[in-house]
């Protein structure tokens, strides 16, 4: 345990740097204004003794009155300075959740696609956005209050021992049997607050699947199905909430308990002590309230930590996100290419996405500037694997993939997708307008380009009938088809202009008249310019240079189209079982 606790603070270290000076600057105040709390007690004793001692005679109303002139500053300057604590705590734990957020951020651009990969959507975005605003919103509610009470519980048992030690012992004993009992309930109910984090995912990653599937769903008439599991879930998270609650929740009665039990044993002890003339009424006035004071702070700890825990397991899966493994950095790299021709190859390339499981067996093909490269193939067979490892989005195991003869591997990942322009068949797009879409991350893009991209895929006409033409932004009010979002992705990739473009069954959501219009305004605009087509209908790589054919990680056949159907192999089964019925006619 004390290990986790001194890996998990080591890996905090970076993220509060610069704070040891507002967090001393907190514990002085902390410390001054506990010193103010337990002081006025003392005070408040010379004033009871005062009026004790004048019951016979007469009070001294002058000392009574300036003693309580004093005690009632002291107290504005103990309310004070504990503001001022709880102020700099507050804005010492923004801070934190500011560069925890800070560091998720970077931390996403340098996670390679293999975590994606292996990691929900869901639980990713729980950990950015749930967890750290757990951290941020628990720390802020009890790290201030868990500190500043342990000091004023330290005060008040120094105190208490120098004015009586018989009482001392008495108050501290009596709540000793609580504070044992707190310590208990704490490390059976961490247990909880770790599994209802780990549930909040799973329901957020759920929630999350079925929203973005919700049209599979209903066409399937599965909404009863997906509703059983989203219970068996949420039922899940009520029990690890309910049981972290319930048990953290017996603390405060029994610390409630507790201070109540020694209230009363301090009044026995001290009634007795009193008629033996051992001690003074003062002394028994000022530990009623000492008791309160001690039993108060143990009750606030008791509060504070069980919120720390929620805290501790929310940040313990950042941390864990935050030491994820990293994408090799490859800044000290050298740009290796003034000017990109295009010739790609693949030299004897191995790869497996697990060290035990290769994929791609052996791979090997060579495309010239400005050629046409069609990947076919039954699904599996490692057509998107290929133009991943060409991406540099993974390493490859075993031989080389060079562009104009240099190692991608010798090269940044910035200058690799430099050189691509790549339409995948997922779209994305963004809240913003068409423009903004189109020319993104790209500087000094003029209007008559956009528009030609616009006009080369069919879309321009589309783009003026709306409200804002260019101009407009795409938010919730503005409704595209599928196919007219990816005939925005691919005028994207047009208008980036790269020497090198990939295609990763771009077509696959439009229309056939506009996927021919598609081609036509491809052909045109891609001479000069190699491209990957990866795509299952064969219409659209008829005219490529070079088709590979693959099937379990390996080419098994490589040509143009007519080079391929005069070899009736498995392309032509392929696309004759496709085309049968349109040849026919």
């Amino acid at each position: 345990m004390e290990n986790k606790k001194t890996s998990l603070f080591s890996q905090m270290k970076p993220y509060l740097k610069g704070f040891r000076l507002p967090l001393v600057l907190a514990v002085a105040g902390a410390v001054l204004s506990n010193i103010i709390t337990v002081y006025g007690p003392e005070r408040l004793k010379e004033i009871t003794n005062l009026i004790s001692e004048g019951l016979g005679s007469t009070i001294d109303l002058q000392a009574v009155s300036t003693i309580s002139f004093f005690l009632a500053a002291l107290y504005v300057a103990g309310t004070l300075l504990n503001y001022i604590q709880s102020f700099i705590i507050s804005t010492v734990i923004q801070h934190f959740s500011k560069r925890l957020r800070t560091a998720i951020a970077e931390k996403i651009n340098k996670l390679p696609l293999r975590y994606f990969d292996s990691h929900s959507q869901g639980d990713t975005l729980s950990r950015v956005t749930n967890d750290v605003d757990t951290v941020g919103q628990s720390l802020n509610q009890s790290l201030g209050t868990v500190m500043s009470s342990s000091l004023l519980l330290i005060a008040v048992a120094i105190t208490m021992f120098f004015m009586n030690w018989i009482l001392a012992l008495v108050t501290i004993l009596s709540t000793l049997v609580g504070f044992v009992f707190v310590g208990l309930i704490m490390g059976k109910s961490q247990g909880y607050f770790t599994a209802q984090q780990n549930d909040l995912a799973a329901v957020n990653g759920y929630v999350e699947e079925m929203y973005s599937g919700h049209n599979v769903v209903t066409s399937y008439n599965a909404i009863e199905q997906s509703k059983e599991r989203f219970a068996v879930l949420n039922h899940n998270l009520y029990n690890s909430i309910w049981k972290s609650q319930f048990i953290s929740g017996m603390m405060m009665p029994l610390m409630f308990f507790t201070g109540n039990f020694a209230y009363v044993l301090v009044i026995l002890v001290g009634a007795a002590l009193a008629i033996n003339g051992s001690i003074s009424i003062g002394i028994i006035v000022a530990f009623m309230v000492y008791v309160r004071t001690f039993s108060q702070p143990l009750s606030q700890i008791a509060q504070g930590i069980t919120v720390l825990q929620q805290a501790g397991a929310a940040l313990v899966r950042v941390l864990e996100f935050l030491a994820e493994p990293e994408m090799e950095d490859d800044q000290h790299k050298e740009q290796q290419l003034a000017a990109v021709k295009g010739d790609v190859a693949f030299e004897d390339v191995f790869f497996g996405y697990k060290p035990d499981q290769t994929i791609i067996h052996d791979f090997s093909a060579q495309a010239k500037a400005g050629q046409k490269i069609a990947i076919v193939g039954p699904t599996g067979a490692g057509k998107t694997t290929i133009v991943n490892l060409l991406m540099k989005f993974y390493e490859i195991d075993k031989g080389r993939i060079t562009i104009d003869g240099v190692d991608i591997r010798q090269m940044r990942r910035s200058e690799v997708h430099d050189a691509f322009s790549m339409v995948l068949q997922d779209t994305w797009l963004f809240e913003g307008s068409i423009k903004d879409n189109l020319v993104y991350n790209q500087k000094n893009v003029p209007d008559q380009a956009v528009i030609a991209a616009a006009k080369a895929v069919g879309v321009h006409h589309f783009i003026k009938t709306l409200p804002q033409g260019y101009d407009t932004v795409l938010d919730d009010t503005v409704s595209l088809s599928v196919g007219q979002k990816q005939l925005l992705t691919i005028a994207r990739a047009l208008l980036k202009d790269a020497p090198l473009l990939i295609l990763d069954e771009a077509t696959s959501s439009v229309d056939t008249r506009t996927e021919e219009l598609i081609q036509k305004a491809m052909d045109k605009l891609m001479e000069g310019r190699t491209s990957f087509v990866i795509a299952h209908r064969l219409s659209t790589i008829r005219n490529a240079d070079l088709i590979l054919v693959m099937r379990d990680g390996n080419i098994i056949e490589q040509g143009n189209h007519d080079e391929l159907m005069a070899q009736r192999g498995f392309y032509a089964d392929l696309y004759n079982s496709q085309f049968v019925e349109e040849d026919a006619g």
